[in-house]
């Protein structure tokens, strides 16, 4: 009897646990069904919502595509090229063939044009135009123009060079010439930016850069010839740069100085009555190999030259740019160098 009755209560205990369990997961399924229909609302929304969104962004990038075929297209300008080019290669041992022929050279120089280059990966800061007096000088030129235009497009430079050939049997007038070619590239283009560049004098690093500054800039500290020191305080000769306003400013040079000597120091006189400084490179940057020759004939040295110095500031306002006469022969557009013929009248009291 006692047996029967511990089985019963046995029996009740189990039953009594199973019922607690489905009630617990009656009230469990009960509770994730209802939390499931309440959030079922806001994921539909949050689905929506993406979907809309998408539907914008895509609508947005039709728009804009749209848009941007309809608008005219405008011609996109090239970057400026750096300051400091990326190809310049510092001091060079320079090397002068004894057969080089315009030939050769010209062939080393495919892409140059009517004396014009200009760099195709960027825009150039200056417009720069090269300006070489010249007469008799045939294989000198041939030396600078070998050097000269690797030289210019290392230094990513959109420059023109000018040989102005005085034609005439009278004596040299380099800074008359200068003049010249000052007054016939200005015809061609509008440059920013002058050098005057004698015909024996060949650049040896290229970091000595080729374009004007805020001040006339003087490019040649030393030579070969000279232990690559300056020649004398307040040289201004051989190379010089000056933008077009810093030269019109000093009415160009003097066009008295018949034969050799003393037109650059007129110069560097009329820069200075501006109230303009010479500025220069670093000596170990400003170094030039000069060509050696003799004294060419009809460029005898100008014995009349310190005398003029001395009226510069009487003279220089009439004796330059605006007096500047010549007979312009011819303008020969040949493939490393535009060159420029002229004719002069020398005065009757120069001998």
């Amino acid at each position: 009897m006692k047996s029967a009755i511990l089985h019963l209560f046995y029996k009740f205990k189990l039953l009594l646990l199973f019922t607690s369990c489905l009630i617990v997961v009656a009230w469990v399924t009960s509770s994730y069904l209802v939390g499931t229909v309440q959030e079922m609302p806001k994921a539909k929304s949050l689905v929506e919502n993406f979907r809309a969104a998408t539907m914008l962004l895509k609508g947005n990038q039709k728009k804009t595509t749209t848009s941007t075929v309809e608008v005219p297209t405008v011609k996109s300008t090239m970057n400026h090229c750096p300051a400091v080019s990326p190809y310049l290669q510092g001091p060079a041992q320079l090397k002068f063939k004894a057969f080089l022929t315009l030939e050769e050279v010209q062939k080393e120089n495919p892409q140059v044009a009517k004396g014009r280059h200009h760099p195709a990966e960027c825009s150039a800061l200056q417009r720069v135009a090269i300006l070489i007096p010249h007469r008799n000088r045939e294989k000198h030129l041939l030396y600078l123009l070998e050097h000269l235009h690797p030289f210019l497009q290392r230094q990513q430079l959109d420059y023109g060079i000018y040989v102005i050939h005085q034609a005439c049997s009278t004596k040299f007038n380099r800074a008359k010439l200068l003049n010249v070619g000052y007054l016939e590239a200005l015809k061609e283009e509008n440059w920013d930016c002058f050098i005057f560049h004698d015909v024996d004098l060949i650049p040896e690093n290229d970091f000595n850069i080729y374009m004007c500054d805020k001040q006339p800039k003087h490019l040649v500290v030393g030579r070969n010839n000279t232990g690559y020191r300056l020649r004398y305080k307040g040289y201004f000769g051989g190379v010089t740069a000056l933008t077009r306003d810093q030269f019109s400013m000093v009415n160009g040079f003097s066009n008295s100085y018949w034969g050799w000597g003393a037109e650059d120091d007129d110069l560097r006189i009329r820069v200075e009555m501006q109230k303009m400084q010479v500025m220069r490179p670093p000596p170990d940057v400003a170094k030039y190999t000069m060509i050696f020759h003799t004294r060419d004939r009809g460029n005898e040295e100008n014995g009349e030259r310190m005398k003029l110095l001395r009226q510069v500031s009487r003279t220089w306002k009439t004796d330059g740019l605006n007096s500047c006469s010549y007979k312009l022969l011819s303008v020969e557009h040949k493939p490393l160098y535009t060159n420029i013929t002229v004719d002069f009248s020398m005065p009757p009291n120069i001998s």
